[in-house]
C-alpha cells in the first residue's frame, strides 16, 4: 500500500459530515493496555510456578487468582484514572469561566498573544480574537485546547474499565489453557502461545504510533519474555530454598 494514502476523503460533502459527527472516541488502548499486563503478569506467574516445581492444581488456583484480583485492580485504577482526567478537564473548565466573567480583557490579551505566536498580525489577528472572543463557548473551548492542552473529548470511565478488564482476562486466560486442558508439554505451549499473544498485542500498537507493526510487536515480546525470564528464575532459586 501507497504509504501516502488518504485515510479519509475530503470532498467538500465527506469533510462537512466528518466534522459534524466529531472526534471518535477510542478505547483501544485500554484493550492493548489490558492485554499485555493480563498477559505479562498470568505468564509470570505460570513461569514462577513452573521454576519452583509446584503442582499444576497451584498454578491453575494462582493464575485465576492473579486474573481475577489484578483484572479488577488494573480496570479500577483506569477507572479513576480516567475519571481524574475528566475531574481536571472540569475543574479547569470552571476557572476559565470564572475568568472569562470577571477579567473578559486579561482573557482576550491570552487569545491574542496565542494567536499571534502562531504567526497571525495586523488586522487578521484582530478579526481572529473576534471572532473566537465574539462567542462565550467557542472562546472557553479555545482557551482549554490552546491554553492548558486539554482535548474536549471525554471518555467513560465505566467502558474504559471494562474494556481493560476484559482485555486483561481474555489475554491473561491464553497462558493458562495448555495447563487446564491438558496438552502435552504445556509449558512449551504455553510459552509459544503468550509469545504470539504479546507479538500480537503489540502489532496492535502500530495503530497509534510511527513504528512498523513487527517492529511494535518485538518490543512487547521482548518485555513480556522478559517479565517471564524474570519470574521463572525467581520461582527456580526460591523453589530451591523452600525444598
Amino acid at each position: 500500500m501507497d504509504p501516502r494514502h488518504l485515510e479519509h476523503g475530503h470532498r467538500p460533502s465527506e469533510i462537512a459530515q466528518r466534522l459534524k459527527d466529531g472526534p471518535r472516541v477510542s478505547y483501544l488502548r485500554d484493550w492493548v493496555y489490558g492485554g499485555i499486563d493480563g498477559t505479562v503478569t498470568t505468564f509470570a506467574v505460570v513461569a514462577g510456578v513452573v521454576g519452583a516445581a509446584l503442582s499444576t492444581k497451584a498454578l491453575l488456583i494462582l493464575g485465576v487468582a492473579n486474573l481475577l484480583a489484578d483484572g479488577f485492580s488494573m480496570a479500577a485504577a483506569n477507572y479513576s484514572g480516567t475519571k481524574a482526567e475528566i475531574e481536571e478537564y472540569e475543574h479547569v473548565r470552571n476557572m476559565e469561566e470564572r475568568h472569562v466573567e470577571i477579567t473578559p480583557e486579561g482573557e482576550r490579551e491570552e487569545i491574542r498573544q496565542i494567536f499571534q505566536a502562531k504567526g497571525f498580525q495586523g488586522e487578521a489577528l484582530d478579526s481572529a480574537v473576534k471572532v473566537i472572543t465574539g462567542k462565550r463557548e467557542r472562546w472557553i473551548e479555545t482557551m482549554m485546547t490552546e491554553e492548558h492542552g486539554l482535548p474536549p473529548i471525554s471518555r467513560s470511565p465505566e467502558r474504559a474499565a471494562l474494556t481493560t478488564f476484559l482485555a486483561f482476562i481474555v489475554c491473561g486466560s491464553i497462558p493458562l489453557l495448555p495447563f487446564v486442558l491438558g496438552l502435552p508439554g504445556t509449558i512449551e505451549v504455553s510459552t509459544v502461545m503468550t509469545g504470539l499473544t504479546f507479538f500480537t498485542i503489540g502489532s496492535l500498537r502500530s495503530r497509534w504510533s510511527p513504528s512498523p507493526w513487527w517492529r511494535s510487536g518485538l518490543e512487547t515480546f521482548a518485555i513480556g519474555m522478559s517479565a517471564a525470564i524474570i519470574a521463572y528464575a525467581v520461582g527456580v532459586l526460591l523453589g530451591g530454598v523452600i525444598q
